[in-house]
């Protein structure tokens, strides 16, 4: 009898590799054409995704035409941006500046701000350069808030007091170790939002967004939990996201994902 019930699971799961196969054979077909599926792809490195990517137009978020892509609905309050809200609120007051890790052209800043009192808060994005060109001649034609920098360099950057990555850590080409040595010192304060992870290894997948194919990593949620550890920072608060999990509709048998947001404080001592 114990024998039957260890094979009960395996035999539900290939139950559900057989129903979805179908819709994953139809996806895979979708996938090369001009209206794939969101996400399409399983790869073990990030350069295996920007090869398939290149097989299929344009790879990467670096690309002035993407700047419009769901900007009027990034500048908007969701439901996931509440907990970052909670933290700045009780971070800000000991806190001069902020530095927005792929930032786009400042929508956080706009959503936040009619919430917020950022007025004492000296706000910087840093994104991509096609990205931040549009931004700055937004704002030059006082279609953004002038109140935010804009930096596509983070060499010209001091340490901010407050790191914020609002759906950051999936498009990062760096480990996010290299980005924080890249500061004088690390930031006190680090806020994280919609973190792709996973309990299987780490995998690449690609995202369709506007008519580019972009590299999205999903993080081995272990290996993820060791990385904080060792920038040394403690996690003073953590939450997931429902709404954001997915399956790779390619590869359903890669599980479903989980996006998760941290708050993170430098360790003491």
């Amino acid at each position: 009898m114990g024998s039957l019930d260890g094979w009960r699971p395996r035999l539900r799961g290939a139950a559900r590799l057989l129903r979805a196969a179908p819709a994953a054979a139809v996806a895979r077909l979708r996938a090369p054409t001009a209206r794939p599926p969101r996400f399409a792809g399983a790869y073990d490195s990030r350069e295996q995704a920007v090869a398939a990517a290149a097989r299929l137009g344009d790879v990467g978020y670096d690309h002035e035409a993407l700047a419009d892509v769901s900007f009027a609905r990034m500048c908007r309050t969701a439901a996931w941006d509440y907990p970052v809200l909670f933290w700045l609120d009780r971070w800000l007051p000991e806190s001069r500046s902020l530095l927005d890790a792929g930032g786009h052209m400042g929508t956080k800043f706009i959503a936040f701000s009619r919430l917020l009192d950022l007025s004492r808060t000296d706000w910087t994005v840093y994104d991509l350069p096609a990205i931040i060109r549009t931004a700055r001649a937004r704002q030059k034609a006082g279609e953004l808030p002038a109140e935010i920098g804009f930096i596509d360099r983070l060499d010209v950057a001091e340490t901010p007091d407050i790191l914020l990555g609002s759906g950051l850590l999936q498009y990062l080409d760096v480990p996010f170790a290299d980005l924080i040595a890249q500061f004088p010192r690390p930031p006190r304060f680090i806020l994280l939002n919609k973190v792709a992870v996973r309990e299987g290894p780490t995998l690449f997948t690609l995202e369709r967004i506007g008519t580019a194919r972009v590299p999205y990593r999903i993080r081995n949620r272990r290996e993820w939990l060791n990385d904080i550890s060792a920038l040394g920072y403690d996690i003073a608060d953590s939450w997931t996201i429902p709404e954001l999990a997915h399956v790779i509709p390619t590869h359903p048998w890669q599980g479903q994902s989980q996006s998760c947001g941290y708050a993170l404080r430098r360790a003491e001592g």
